[in-house]
């Protein structure tokens, strides 16, 4: 399970998720000037620091690099979830806290998201004792 980023990483992680191409260190520099101060080294380091823990890997192009998230913000907010929730002494106290905190919007995704899943789960499943076809007589 990765480690949740902490806040700079996420603003520039939010922007190579959000952007869904290479970027450049002065792109991300450019746009994150538009909310704070933040110098050009920073912003390298910080993606330097994303790329050796694997939340990007980088080309070279010229003397600069171009960067690309490995995978998306949802897998990063799945993982977080799934971390929390294992942690839990009580799972299913735990999932009825979490749905309760949920608002309409976010019941209805849940909601969507498991019609999408649930055909997939019972595939996998395995067949109980009493639903195993019998052997054919010899």
């Amino acid at each position: 399970m990765p480690r949740p980023l902490g806040e700079l990483e996420d603003s520039v992680m939010t922007r190579v998720w959000k952007w869904n191409r290479p970027v450049t260190v002065r792109e991300v520099l450019e746009d994150l000037q538009q909310e704070r101060s933040i110098a050009y080294t920073t912003v390298m380091t910080v993606l330097d620091n994303l790329h050796q823990k694997g939340w990007v890997r980088r080309e070279a192009e010229g003397r600069a690099y171009r960067y690309e998230a490995v995978s998306t913000r949802a897998a990063y907010a799945a993982a977080l979830m799934n971390e929390a929730w294992s942690r839990s002494d009580n799972p299913a106290a735990a999932l009825v806290a979490f749905f309760g905190m949920m608002s309409q919007e976010q019941r209805e995704a849940l909601s969507d998201a498991m019609r999408i899943v649930a055909p997939a789960v019972q595939e996998a499943a395995p067949e109980s004792p009493g639903e195993a076809e019998p052997e054919a007589e010899r």
